[in-house]
């Protein structure tokens, strides 16, 4: 589907797939290209193969999606629309102008020479630590049968662009112009979600600029009836380019996978493979990934373990810490506050005794400023995540498609709710009181009664209710992610709900029972449901990291891969915070027993329950800095140095970082 963006006419759809021919240029093509001078001359060593053939074309794709774009689009759209390309309004005519087109590469053809990387990088001059297009392989066999594929890949444009739905800027446009998926770095404000969803690992995040940027299908190439600049590089002819599904006359094959691509279900890429050569049955990556590829009884590439690393558990606690520390923070203390505002207000709507009393008292609106502090932390945390966080607000652009938009949108609603529920409630505190009679000499029933601010203070603490809901819902949907199987699993809820439960209920209990305790209130009624929320969420959060670790200890996959490394690189930790986390449960039920049976609320169970509250914290950071450090996304193979975890950290380690032309980028986003 299409919708115009921006004043440049442009559109976005759904889009569609594959290229074409190595031939010389057809009539029809030498009169785009003089046309083309309107936007500039073709330069005169441009070789015959770097022309776009112009041949019949397919009605629809493999998938069943029309090829002809403008057929897919909403409303009425003129053909001949500019890309405004750097601001010039003239219009290619190429006669396909409006056809999904995509890549071929022929695996059995690439020699790895990174040509076509360099041409890339040449023509959209990018640093040395990006690369639109970047060149991996995967190997097998031994002497004297070893066999590597070299694999080459960039944006594939696909039909359906989870980076364009993910996106909570709009930076991204699908266009009826050669299906192309093109983003606006100055649009970007650097959040990085659309590198998480992308399995392709298209998208590039410069951690210098602070913001995204990607192939853009060379279309001012193509608007003259040129061929992207890598297909043109291209010396073994392994890449070429054209409307999709026309499979170019010196290919046998238009295969959507080769051993390490991820499944063509996610997006419906416009990318076609052949790859006639027989390979090992076992092909593996030489980066530091721990994947390999088997090969199925469909003769199909699927991937699986490679114990890389061996079976040595390790705590590795420094490597906890990761760029992504802010969001740690940010779902943690977003999670306490609601928990903790919902049960202060929500227990004392219900007219549970000992919550009515603290809600009269004069800490119930500090406990309410604190949760309005606790998530007002949180999303600043998370704005200072950004590249580029003084474009905060550009994060509700997208709320059509984007789970980061509905997340942001439910978290603001949410602190307004709070907020206006915490100023009406100023009026009936005493503490308030006593301050605004003081300083101003006043009463602030002059301003506003008591009872009527109240009812407005309840009216509003309804509204922030569900708000969070929405908020911790989308945040949970942020992370089910296909392109990151250790995360498309339903624990990633079971954690967020239960830290919301765990935490919350310990928020509120360190403010309440102390509160109540010295105001010689019965403050047990409090406890026990504090202390049973912390045991609610720490039951829900336990059962989901078992069937979480039960799933991915089986799988063969990326989450397979993820669950490895935890369960080796990560061991000693993992296992620690397995049992600190059971532990914890066991002495809040015991806390809990020992309450409800037996009154035991002397000083030396307050002390348990503090041991209780800090184990609590310890295991709820532990938990959700390895959730963030230990997944593994879908994305294409490296190579021993270029777009390699392992030789990033051993030049960080060296000191071999520091050398730009290294590619491994500075740590400043």
């Amino acid at each position: 589907m299409l919708k115009d963006r921006k004043q440049s006419q442009m559109g976005t759809l759904s889009g569609s797939e594959l290229p074409e021919d190595n031939q010389t240029p057809t009539e029809g093509n030498e009169s785009a290209g003089r046309a083309g001078t309107m936007i500039w001359e073709i330069r005169t060593e441009e070789q015959p193969y770097a022309y776009l053939p112009d041949k019949e074309i397919e009605e629809s794709n493999r998938y069943g999606q029309k090829i002809d774009l403008i057929d897919l689009t909403e409303h009425t759209l003129p053909v001949g629309r500019s890309l405004y390309i750097n601001e010039n309004p003239a219009v290619g005519t190429n006669p396909n102008r409006n056809k999904q087109h995509g890549f071929y590469f022929t695996a059995d053809n690439c020699i790895g020479c990174h040509a076509c990387e360099a041409a890339c990088a040449e023509k959209n001059e990018t640093p040395a630590h990006l690369a639109f297009r970047s060149v991996g392989y995967v190997e097998g066999g031994s002497f004297p049968d070893y066999k590597r594929m070299n694999i080459s890949m960039a944006c594939n444009h696909c039909d359906n662009p989870v980076c364009l739905k993910g996106c909570p800027t709009r930076a991204y446009t699908k266009h009826v112009e050669y299906g192309a998926v093109l983003q606006d770095p100055e649009t970007c404000f650097g959040c990085g979600y659309c590198t998480w969803v992308c399995p392709y690992n298209a998208p590039q995040l410069d951690p210098v600029k602070g913001q995204v940027s990607k192939c853009n299908m060379c279309v001012d190439r193509l608007e003259v009836g040129l061929k992207p600049s890598c297909v043109s590089a291209c010396v073994g002819n392994a890449l070429d380019f054209g409307v999709i599904e026309n499979v170019p006359d010196n290919r046998e094959q238009a295969l959507t996978d080769i051993p390490g691509f991820p499944s063509s279900e996610i997006t419906h890429p416009n990318v076609r493979f052949q790859q006639i050569n027989q390979l090992p049955d076992e092909m593996k990556r030489t980066d530091s990934m721990p994947l390999k590829y088997h090969k199925d009884e469909n003769g199909r590439y699927k991937p699986a373990i490679d114990q890389k690393v061996g079976k040595t558990k390790h705590w590795n606690l420094a490597r906890l810490s990761s760029r992504e520390n802010p969001l740690v923070l940010f779902t943690l203390c977003a999670q306490a506050s609601i928990g903790a505002f919902a049960l202060s207000f929500l227990a004392a709507q219900a007219s549970i005794n000992p919550f009515v009393t603290f809600q009269q008292s004069a800490l119930y609106a500090p406990l309410a400023i604190l949760s309005f502090l606790l998530v007002g932390f949180g999303l600043f945390m998370s704005t200072m995540h950004l590249g580029k966080p003084h474009r905060f607000y550009r994060g509700f652009n997208n709320l059509r498609h984007s789970p980061v938009c509905r997340e942001g949108l439910g978290i603001a609603l949410y602190m307004a709710g709070l907020g206006f529920h915490i100023l009406f409630s100023l009026p009936a505190n005493s503490l308030f009181q006593s301050l605004y009679t003081g300083l101003l000499g006043a009463d602030i029933s002059a301003l506003i009664t008591p009872t009527h601010a109240q009812s407005w203070a309840t009216g509003f603490g309804y509204f922030a209710i569900p708000a969070s809901l929405v908020g911790l819902y989308y945040m949970n949907r942020c992370y089910r992610i296909e392109a990151r199987p250790f995360w498309n699993h339903w624990q990633v809820g079971s954690a967020f709900f239960g830290n919301m439960l765990s935490l919350g209920g310990l928020v509120a209990g360190v403010v309440m029972v102390p509160t109540l305790a010295f105001s010689g209130a019965n403050y047990t009624i409090a406890l026990l449901l504090c202390g049973g929320l912390m045991a609610l969420g720490l039951l829900i959060e336990a059962i989901g990291h078992v069937a979480h670790s039960k799933a991915m200890s089986s799988a063969e996959h990326e989450g397979g891969a993820s669950y490895y490394i935890q369960s080796t690189t990560f061991g000693k930790t993992f296992v620690a915070r397995n049992v600190l986390l059971a532990l914890n449960l066991c002495l809040v039920i015991g806390l809990l027993i020992a309450l409800a049976i037996w009154r035991l609320d002397n000083i030396y169970a307050l002390v348990g329950w503090c041991f209780a509250g800090g184990l609590l914290v310890a295991t709820s950071l532990v938990g959700r800095a390895l959730f963030y450090v230990l997944v593994i996304p879908t994305t294409m193979p490296g190579a021993f140095f270029w777009k390699n975890k392992g030789f990033e950290e051993h030049a960080r380690d060296i000191g071999l970082a520091n050398m730009p032309q290294v590619g491994v980028a500075p740590l400043r986003h």
